[in-house]
């Protein structure tokens, strides 16, 4: 992940708010998910709350809580009854007390403010990102491949350009 994307800092002004909304996301991650999901969504409501002005200042926070855990549900499948955990957009909306259409609506506004896409290493449940393989996918000399069939070298460019999570090559067995 980028930097600005792992750390939980909050400006002193944007903690309650930060506070209150990680405090409904926790419940629902322990109940219906798990802690990769609590803690992507506590550092996409950090980075929201770093945003100049922060759009976490209005609105209901149950629909900004919402609308976190759609978000990163949305890159990482959670609404595939194929992928584990899976909930579905109904239970996840009912359980914060709005409509599925504001969830979704909320979620959109979260991507773009974030740039979230799926398949982005940055907001990838980290147990899943070493056996997906579109997160691997770079374009090299036009052609598309697998980066972690690349050299170290090549990798390791990929990876400073923020194209891939890691250099794959430093995490195989020597």
């Amino acid at each position: 992940m980028t930097k600005s994307n792992t750390t939980l800092s909050v400006p002193e002004a944007m903690k309650p708010y930060y506070n209150h909304i990680t405090s409904l996301i926790e419940p629902f991650c322990q109940n219906y998910l798990n802690e990769e999901y609590a803690q992507l969504s506590f550092m996409a409501t950090a980075a929201l709350c770093r945003k100049r002005p922060s759009p976490l200042v209005t609105g209901n926070p149950n629909t900004w809580a919402c609308g976190i855990i759609y978000a990163i549900g949305y890159v990482n499948f959670l609404f595939d009854k194929s992928f584990e955990p899976f909930v579905t957009p109904d239970q996840l909306a009912t359980a914060f007390g709005i409509s599925k259409s504001t969830a979704g609506n909320k979620s959109k506004q979260i991507c773009d403010l974030l740039k979230m896409q799926q398949f982005d290493h940055r907001w990838y449940l980290p147990s899943k990102i070493a056996d997906s393989p579109m997160v691997w996918m770079i374009t090299v000399n036009g052609f598309i491949m697998d980066a972690r069939k690349l050299s170290r070298e090549i990798q390791a460019v990929a990876y400073e350009k923020k194209l891939i999570p890691y250099i794959y090559a430093d995490s195989l067995p020597r």
